[in-house]
């Protein structure tokens, strides 16, 4: 299977289990209204090669800023329904070593076009599925539909990850579509629990994604 990134999101009641399997990201929901929301006080002491990824929806700048300072995030995931002037004002006032995650709900119906304005604001592009919620909704798109994305910025594949995808997984990876996918995401497939991740299989799909 094609060399990509491992991010596991949700992360909240046994980080320092999942951070021992050596995943590239770990993602911490900063979403009252998730079931993965992080309200702990601190995240423990990570790897310096895991990067701390803050998970964010329509949030207040500042509420961004304080959190990601606290907090020490190397990544904020935008995961809402912010416009581009939004990234120009957040880019201006964060740090310039955090870099951005813009997270887009796919469907079949979905505008690619879209996408280039926001390029030259965000680092990554995240693609999830089109749900009731911003994420975590546990479903996959139809991951054909990339085939209409023509912009070369690196993305971020999620939406209903599982054990089960590995074979659809390997046959994405080496198609045309998934030239610019540099990292798998992954969270509700993996957990016990909103919040608690099963680590066994995230071992076992580990193991499996990078051979």
């Amino acid at each position: 299977m094609r060399q990509v990134e491992l991010k596991i999101c949700g992360m909240k009641n046994n980080v320092r289990q999942v951070a021992a399997l050596e995943p590239d990201y770990l993602g911490f929901i900063f979403w009252e209204s998730s079931s993965r929301f992080y309200d702990l006080p601190t995240i423990e002491e990570l790897d310096q090669n895991i990067k701390k990824v803050g998970v964010f929806v329509d949030a207040d700048h500042d509420f961004i800023y304080q959190t990601a300072m606290e907090f020490r995030l190397d990544y904020l995931q935008l995961h809402g329904n912010e416009s581009t002037d939004y990234l120009f004002e957040l880019r201006a006032k964060i740090p310039e070593h955090i870099k951005l995650i813009k997270a887009f709900a796919l469907d079949n119906d979905f505008d690619f076009d879209r996408l280039k304005t926001y390029e030259p604001l965000c680092d990554y592009f995240l693609f999830d599925t089109k749900g009731k919620l911003p994420g975590g909704n546990g479903t996959q798109f139809d991951w054909s539909i990339l085939k209409s994305y023509t912009c070369k910025h690196p993305f971020f594949l999620s939406g209903g990850i599982g054990l089960s995808s590995l074979e659809a997984l390997e046959a994405f990876l080496n198609s045309a579509q998934a030239t610019y996918c540099c990292a798998i995401d992954v969270n509700s497939k993996f957990e016990k629990e909103p919040g608690t991740k099963n680590t066994t299989q995230l071992k076992q799909f580990k193991e499996q994604l990078i051979t």
